[in-house]
């Protein structure tokens, strides 16, 4: 398979260059290209030639989303849909992926794939419009939301704050005192399981939307306390409220997704993300030593 693996320098896409290592994949950033510019994305397809584009290029800081909501739009809704018409004219296999930002939280059970999105900040309203478009103008796409993503890709380098774990294990050996909020449940979820099950799945034709996630959920607050339990790190840790915290763009409360497309599709569920965090801070301490 001729793969085009856009974003290239995101977390994401470096576990799934591990993973596609077989195929003939052309990683491309976006120094090398600007999704939202429709010329240039035509010209890289008819230079490249692929069979399937993964597409992991996405405006993802939720809360500089709610002050550049044009940003985020030209992104996540216009730029995918470049992406998504080219790919079908390309007879290509389209991969993109959402998140679990586009539902409202009021559910208060797992999200399936068919439960009707409602979207709370900018980021989740242009991650949905970004999905329109993959399903307007695609016949063969993979759609993948998912959540909570971790991996070894995002940890902290080159200005890059890191990933929520590195970020909670820099706060505890700065002795900082570190508030989390309890009032989010989520999935944490591991790139490497994520590309690993997305590898599998590429190679069907079973196209369509899939959630895709770790088994279980937690808090953000219970996800850092299971990290401190794990490394046996005893930090100053509290939970807050989201009011408290006080960011500007609003969150779902309960954004547990469901992974039933996949299970259909006969893949097994991906593991715990207590088991899947534990592997990913045995490889941390072994790169740290």
């Amino acid at each position: 398979m001729r793969i085009l693996l856009i974003g290239a320098n995101g977390q994401l896409a470096q576990d799934l260059l591990r993973f596609l290592a077989p195929d003939e994949v052309m990683p491309v950033t976006h120094q090398q290209l600007e999704i939202c510019d429709a010329r240039a994305v035509q010209a890289l397809f008819d230079a490249a030639r692929p069979n399937c584009v993964i597409n992991t290029a996405a405006f993802h800081l939720v809360d500089d989303c709610e002050e550049q909501a044009e940003k985020a739009f030209a992104v996540n809704a216009a730029g995918v849909s470049h992406l998504a018409r080219t790919a079908q004219g390309a007879g290509a296999v389209f991969v993109h992926f959402s998140t679990d930002y586009v539902f409202d939280g009021l559910k208060q059970r797992p999200y399936i794939e068919t439960d009707l999105p409602w979207p709370l900040s900018i980021y989740g309203m242009s991650k949905l419009a970004g999905e329109w478009g993959v399903q307007r103008y695609c016949e063969k796409y993979f759609l993948i939301r998912t959540c909570g993503l971790y991996g070894p890709g995002g940890a902290r380098r080159e200005g890059r704050k890191g990933n929520f774990v590195e970020t909670m294990l820099r706060l505890a050996q700065e002795g900082s005192l570190i508030r989390v909020v309890s009032d989010q449940v989520s999935t944490p979820t591991s790139t490497r399981d994520l590309a690993e099950k997305l590898s599998a799945l590429i190679r069907t034709e079973n196209y369509g939307l899939y959630h895709m996630t770790n088994l279980g959920e937690c808090s953000w607050y219970e996800f850092a306390r299971e990290i401190f339990r794990q490394t046996r790190i005893s930090p100053q840790l509290s939970p807050t409220t989201s009011e408290t915290f006080g960011a500007k763009a609003p969150r779902p409360p309960y954004s547990v997704l469901d992974n039933a497309a996949l299970r259909k599709a006969g893949f097994p569920d991906l593991r715990p993300w207590q088991e899947a965090l534990a592997e990913y801070l045995h490889e941390h301490q072994k790169q740290n030593l």
